[in-house]
């Protein structure tokens, strides 16, 4: 068993992500194509995954090139966060509630 050495360590902590978007459906392409796509996790349009920045990885967003959008981050984002992302501000704030007395 290897001992971890002060630079795995840091290398773990700096860990960056392919963030994978699926842009366009497998619909008619070859099973080859689809079946990357079902290794990445990718099922249905605009859904997006997170996985670590391998040789692996990059050789199945190689082969699916055309479908999919490939961006490089530094941590990978729950569905809840990413949903927060999205979400516009309201637009408005309160200053008090109605009927509630000044003081």
């Amino acid at each position: 068993m290897a001992i971890p050495s002060a630079a795995t360590a840091a290398t773990k902590a700096a860990q960056s992500y392919f963030r994978i978007t699926l842009m366009r459906s497998a619909i008619g392409l070859p099973k080859k194509s689809s079946g990357v796509l079902a290794a990445l996790g990718l099922h249905k349009r605009l859904r997006t995954v997170y996985h670590p920045v391998s040789p692996q990885t990059a050789g199945m967003v190689f082969a699916v090139k055309e479908l999919v959008d490939v961006q490089e981050v530094d941590q990978a984002l729950s569905k809840r966060e990413m949903r927060e992302l999205r979400r516009p501000e309201s637009g408005f704030y309160v200053e008090r509630r109605a009927g509630a007395e000044r003081h």
